[in-house]
């Protein structure tokens, strides 16, 4: 059988030469036919660009969606997880975390367009791909002017994996600040469970009503949950 000799890092690489082939293989498909050719195994190895010693590029890329089951459960991953899945080290791990960022980022980006807040299906097309895959609740409040146009957001905090604390005096010193005129809540449930919590809903009255007494109203809350999405304003409980 051939071996690969890497003299210049001081170790040897056995690999069959099929290895090789099977490495390139997925890049010339894209090049010849395009990515919407490619499974995504095969979309993987092209990020991954190298197999092990045992696996050539796509058995690795195999392996890793089996271990994992999808795309969305990979991108719920930090690096240092990624890292323990056979086949992946820190290099991998951190081409794949910059991969799936530019993939929420496309998600939810509108270009030149005014990001208006009007209606809860917008909350969620801007914010959803910033939240759905996340393992901790974030609590993020969106500054409005008089049109609904949002002039900008802040991410309040960062809890566990159900529950977030909310500072009620600081979203509205923020709120000032940004010269809002109306908010939008938002945040998300890593749990798959859209329905607010008790907690929800008393936080929500409560920010309702110290926005009706400073003069900056809360228009809408959504919970984002992966795919799904609750907004109070919708249900008709804000």
């Amino acid at each position: 059988m051939p071996e690969v000799r890497l003299k210049e890092t001081g170790y040897h690489v056995t690999a069959k030469i099929k290895n090789l082939l099977f490495d390139e293989q997925p890049r010339e498909k894209l090049a010849n036919y395009g990515p919407e050719t490619l499974t995504d195994a095969e979309l993987l190895a092209i990020l991954l660009r190298s197999g092990t010693t045992e696996m050539n590029v796509l058995e690795t890329s195999r392996a890793v969606l089996e271990s994992q089951g999808s795309f969305a459960k990979l991108a719920r991953s930090n690096w240092k997880e990624l890292c323990k899945i056979r086949g992946i080290g820190k290099v991998k791990a951190l081409t794949l975390l910059a991969a799936f960022e530019i993939g929420r980022r496309m998600n939810s980006d509108f270009g030149e367009e005014e990001i208006v807040l009007n209606e809860p299906t917008t909350v969620y097309r801007y914010f959803g791909p910033r939240l759905r895959d996340l393992d901790k609740e974030v609590f993020i409040v969106a500054y409005l002017n008089n049109s609904k146009r949002m002039i900008g957001y802040d991410k309040i905090s960062v809890g566990s994996s159900n529950a977030t604390v909310v500072d009620n005096s600081e979203i509205f010193r923020l709120a000032i600040l940004n010269k809002a005129m109306s908010l939008v809540l938002i945040h998300n449930h890593p749990s798959g469970n859209t329905s607010p919590s008790q907690a929800d809903i008393r936080l929500t009255k409560k920010l309702k009503d110290t926005g009706q007494l400073v003069g900056i109203p809360v228009v809408d809350h959504v919970i984002i949950c992966g795919m799904k999405y609750y907004s109070f304003m919708e249900s008709g409980t804000l």
